[in-house]
């Protein structure tokens, strides 16, 4: 549990899950702005969003389908191309784990909707390089 304050964060695995997912709607652009791409199977993706649609999901957003990539065991990856294309894959599993390693006062801004891209490109550093290299 982070504190910071005297206000504690105890992420469920849902929470974690909203956060990284609201991160991947403010978010992904910082990170093609230094050259990273999100990758994924291209059948996991039609599987994801095949599946959204019979649980009748009505209008499916890619950052829905990429969530039900993780969920149904799946991974994400991103691609350094401006570097030496190196790979960081994620699971649903590092999501769990990383989102509440993102520094607190962060955390405080996605959580109290005062989140903007910067807090959104945060976050996703910390998951999927379980560190923030770029910005």
């Amino acid at each position: 549990m982070e504190k910071l304050n005297g206000v504690s964060i105890d992420l469920t695995p849902e929470k974690s899950e909203q956060i990284f997912f609201d991160s991947m709607c403010n978010g992904m652009s910082y990170l093609r702005g230094y050259g990273l791409v999100l990758d994924y199977d291209k059948s996991d993706y039609n599987k994801a969003r095949d599946l959204l649609k019979e649980q009748g999901k009505g209008i499916v957003c890619r950052e829905d389908v990429w969530m039900q990539i993780l969920r149904s065991g799946g991974k994400l990856t991103i691609i350094d191309e401006e570097g030496d294309d190196e790979r960081f894959d994620i699971t649903l599993k590092e999501v769990h784990e990383r989102v509440k390693l993102t520094d607190i006062s962060i955390l405080m801004e996605m959580l109290e909707e005062r989140d903007d891209a910067t807090t959104a490109d945060y976050i996703l550093q910390t998951v999927f390089f379980n560190d923030v290299i770029f910005g």
